[in-house]
């Protein structure tokens, strides 16, 4: 089952795993977000306290509590975050680019770390099943249609 003690687990095999030279500075928290169409998880640091180190929040999309997601999506998931945090985005490190995204750093952190082939199946299966799970699982509310007000303008000659 994909509960919350599950998806710390798979933070700690991701680093574990791939981000082992990236020193964890402050308390980092993994939690499930809302359930989302386009976002698949985010970072972001968690409010400041008197006298401790501010906390990193990462995010995964709650769809992905469903065990029909494949597990390397969460993966794949969890290192894109954890990039962000190892090139100071959210973190207590030194930021290495302006942008998060900037000339690809992503991507080219994770191939670097050898998850090219998990990011490929994220973007293959994304590709193929995403929307008709998200449409299935998640579906648009039909908004109400309101009647269009006209004023009366008056014009004075």
């Amino acid at each position: 089952m994909r509960d919350d003690a599950w998806l710390f687990l798979k933070l700690d095999e991701v680093w574990d795993g791939h981000f082992s030279d990236v020193p964890q500075l402050n308390d980092v928290k993994i939690v499930w977000g809302r359930k989302a169409r386009n976002r698949l998880g985010s970072i972001k640091q968690g409010e400041r306290r008197l006298g401790s180190p501010v906390e990193t929040i990462i995010t995964i999309n709650s769809l992905f509590k469903d065990e029909e997601i494949p597990e390397f999506i969460v993966t794949a998931t969890i290192a894109h975050e954890l990039a962000h945090y190892a090139h100071g985005f959210h973190s207590p490190l030194a930021k290495k680019y302006d942008h998060p995204h900037a000339g690809g750093a992503v991507n080219k952190e994770l191939a670097k770390r050898g998850l090219e082939e998990s990011m490929r199946e994220q973007k293959k299966w994304l590709k193929t099943y995403w929307k008709d799970y998200v449409n299935e699982h998640l579906p648009r509310k039909q908004g109400v249609k309101r009647k269009v007000r006209r004023k009366l303008i008056i014009k004075w000659i």
